[in-house]
């Protein structure tokens, strides 16, 4: 895509956007079932997605793993976001991959140690790009990346998460 291309789509979105906040707001939704023995179904909209236990808390690794599950999803925000900010500044950025790691200590989400954390902890994103920029512009683009990927700076702010239970008896 270029610049161009990439411009005449957005642009009415941002005039709109400017003209009336409310209408940026979108609501975004997941929606799992639970499923057979400790598994949940996700419906992406593309496929259905069965997570799992991690093998390290005693899944046998053929579910996916909802960390891995988060970092596919930074992984893809911020490839989608930085081909946007190349494409937008016209860079010439011709392929890559983009990597992210973190470290998991199942201790914690297994209740062995109450000292251990249950999450993800060290976060690295990183891109290995086919390009020919200049160090301004590599670090014009990181920057602009990570300002703009909405799951990187939604891990960054830390939101505020609320989890409500209901339960209805059968026959109800």
């Amino acid at each position: 895509m270029r610049s161009d291309d990439l411009r005449a789509l957005q642009s009415p979105l941002k005039a709109s956007y400017r003209e009336d906040p409310d209408a940026a707001l979108v609501v975004l939704r997941a929606e799992g079932n639970l499923a057979e023995g400790v598994s949940c179904s996700i419906d992406t909209g593309r496929q259905l997605v069965q997570a799992g236990l991690h093998p390290s808390t005693g899944g046998t690794g053929m579910l996916a793993c909802s960390g891995d599950m988060l970092l596919q999803a930074l992984v893809a925000c911020a490839g989608v976001t930085l081909q946007a900010v190349a494409t937008s500044l016209e860079f010439d950025v011709r392929g890559g991959t983009v990597r992210a790691t973190a470290d998991f200590d199942a201790r914690g989400t297994l209740g062995v140690d109450r000292e251990a954390s249950v999450g993800l902890q060290n976060v690295e994103l990183h891109f290995d790009l086919d390009a020919d920029l200049s160090d301004e512009q590599q670090a014009t683009l990181l920057k602009l990346t990570e300002r703009y990927c909405v799951v990187l700076q939604t891990l960054r702010s830390s939101p505020a998460v609320t989890a409500s239970l209901e339960v209805k008896p059968a026959g109800r």
